[in-house]
């Protein structure tokens, strides 16, 4: 087989550029060696917060907003070509101090970001309370970003792929067996189902990118850090937004559901359900809202966030030419699918970027890849 762009990877990261470059008339084949988007991308919260995630202004922050800016457009645009919802809800997030510590941590982190001009309120205890009742009344304030939200990971994942696939791409199942590079560059890969030639390749394999053979990564440069998540259901639904605190969040879905989550675990590839892991998302739901003790726990799950050393993500070329990378999103994969595609689909079709991708570089990973974020 023959293609003008392998993607090597079809969770929302490789279905979202293939949707891209399928639209831009390349000839592209998605390669899963299992359900597109079954793994990490269905495994997630769902959130869409910049303002809680990065952490202060900066390139990442950047990233971040540009394609939390894309998300209306993006999520319509999915809706309309696959005939399925993703649930995109923008009642915007609030990150509150249960405690005086972790209020002064946030009142220095607001006195920043207003600095810079950007988007964020600081809300008292009351106003807090306003925003969401059911609220601890621990609440000691909040920062809240009113242009943030959070969609179903599930669905978009879904959404995504029939989208990419009536678009035009070609989903194959199977192993990939190594990264082919000849004469200096990427031609192509080897699969289970034998050779396919192509003059870009681009490693979206989230978690198992370092699995690949002939990855050209530095050794590190994406590890799996498992996540757990419970879900509680509520009737009627008790919060409406996405509320965080110091040490997790919870997700409201409009019919009552509220994702509580999550761990950070280094434990390689096990993938599991721990006592352990349920008691610490559960004990951050209460702290948040205390009526959730007696919410029944409907569903939980595991699975591993695809982490880089500084936990930004690793985007465009690095060493091997017509070789690019959309990996590394660590726990930001949701919210930067729509600038990763972009970005991606500007790089192989030789347009100008939305954003500066040099920060992203695999290149600045090279020398620390002990460092966790």
């Amino acid at each position: 087989m023959r293609v003008d762009v392998v993607v090597v990877g079809a969770g929302v990261q490789g279905s979202s550029v293939a949707l891209r470059l399928a639209q831009a008339g390349r000839a592209v084949a998605v390669l899963e060696r299992a359900v597109p988007g079954a793994e990490a991308s269905s495994a997630a919260g769902g959130i869409l917060s910049p303002g809680v995630e990065a952490l202060e202004p900066g390139p990442f922050y950047a990233l971040c907003r540009a394609s939390l800016a894309r998300y209306p457009g993006f999520a319509a645009e999915v809706e309309a070509l696959s005939g399925m919802s993703v649930g995109l809800r923008t009642l915007g997030t609030l990150e509150v101090a249960l405690d005086d510590e972790h209020a002064k941590v946030l009142a220095a982190r607001a006195e920043k970001i207003l600095r810079h001009g950007l988007p964020v309120e600081v809300l008292d205890d009351a106003a807090v309370r306003r925003l969401e009742p059911a609220i601890s009344p621990e609440a000691r304030g909040a920062l809240f970003f009113a242009d943030e939200g959070s969609l179903d990971p599930r669905s978009l994942a879904r959404a995504v792929y029939v989208a990419a696939a009536r678009a035009g791409a070609r989903f194959v199942t199977g192993q990939v067996r190594r990264i082919v590079v000849e004469g200096g560059r990427a031609a192509g890969v080897e699969h289970e189902s034998g050779r396919i030639e192509a003059g870009t390749v681009i490693l979206a394999a989230g978690s198992w990118s370092l699995q690949v053979e002939g990855h050209g990564l530095p050794p590190g440069a994406v590890r799996p850090v498992r996540g757990q998540i419970a879900v509680l259901d509520t009737r009627p639904p008790l919060l409406s937004r996405v509320v965080f605190s110091g040490h997790g969040y919870v997700v409201p879905r409009p019919d009552g559901r509220i994702l509580c989550g999550s761990t950070m675990e280094e434990v390689g590839f096990e993938k599991a359900v721990t006592a352990g892991g349920l008691r610490h998302v559960l004990d951050v739901a209460i702290g948040v809202a205390p009526a959730l003790e007696r919410a029944p726990v409907v569903e939980t799950w595991s699975n591993f966030r695809p982490a880089s050393p500084d936990g930004e993500p690793i985007l465009g070329a690095g060493t091997v030419p017509g070789l690019l990378y959309a990996t590394g999103h660590t726990r930001n994969g949701i919210l930067l699918a729509p600038v990763t595609a972009d970005a991606l689909a500007a790089a192989v079709l030789g347009g100008p970027p939305p954003v500066d991708l040099a920060p992203f570089s695999p290149a600045r990973l090279r020398g620390y890849s002990a460092r966790k974020p």
